[in-house]
């Protein structure tokens, strides 16, 4: 999940993005995230048309403060640039479809 600062996106890019976007807040070592990523594996990137993002989040990092992001994972379904919904530390299939179909409709 490392990812390098120059991809990540800035806050105003994705208030203006158009197309359904889930930005996921995690780092490549927090256990939380690393038993997450089958399932949103699994829900997210198979939706068609959404783009998803992953940011390495942690102090300094402005986009997740942005967000208040204060657990890891962190997804945030975004449609029109704004908040439809959020999945914090997600451990169902049921609640992410229900979050993805926010911003799908």
């Amino acid at each position: 999940m490392t990812i390098p600062d120059s991809v990540v996106p800035e806050r105003s890019e994705l208030d203006a993005s158009q197309e359904p976007v889930v930005v996921e807040f995690g780092t490549p070592w927090c256990g939380y995230c690393k038993a997450a990523q089958p399932l949103i594996r699994e829900v997210i990137d198979q939706a068609d048309g959404v783009r998803h993002v992953r940011v390495e989040d942690g102090k300094g990092k402005r986009l997740g403060r942005s967000y208040q992001v204060k657990l890891w994972p962190t997804l945030i379904f975004l449609k029109d640039g704004q908040e439809r919904a959020r999945c914090v530390r997600p451990d169902t299939r049921e609640a992410l479809e229900a979050a993805l179909a926010s911003i799908l409709e």
